[in-house]
C-alpha cells in the first residue's frame, strides 16, 4: 500500500487513536510504542492533519506540509468571535 493510499483510507477514529498514542507514547491497550512506531505514527498523524485537518488549533500542519502557527492576536480574535456576546459564562449554584 502506498503512503497516500494509507492516509486516504484512515478514518477519523484511527487518526484520533494514532494521535493519542503519539502524545502518550502508549497504544490504547497500554503497550509502549517503540521509537520506530512513534516516528511512523507521528508521520501518519501529520500527513492526515495536512490532508484533512481544518483545525483551529494554534499549531497545525498545512496542506503543503509546513507547520502553521497562529499568533497571539489571531487566537484572541478567534476566541472573541467564538463568543460574540463578549460575556463570561455565569453559573448558578444550587445550595
Amino acid at each position: 500500500m502506498q503512503f497516500d493510499d494509507l492516509i486516504n483510507s484512515m478514518t477519523p477514529e484511527v487518526y484520533e487513536r494514532l494521535a493519542q498514542s503519539v502524545e502518550t507514547g502508549k497504544w490504547p491497550d497500554g503497550n509502549k510504542l517503540t521509537d520506530e512506531q512513534r516516528e511512523n505514527s507521528l508521520q501518519l498523524v501529520m500527513a492526515y492533519q495536512a490532508r484533512f485537518g481544518n483545525s483551529d488549533e494554534a499549531y497545525t500542519v498545512g496542506p503543503d506540509g509546513n507547520i502553521i502557527s497562529k499568533s497571539k492576536r489571531e487566537l484572541k480574535d478567534q476566541f472573541r468571535s467564538d463568543n460574540d456576546t463578549g460575556s463570561i459564562a455565569r453559573f448558578k449554584l444550587n445550595n
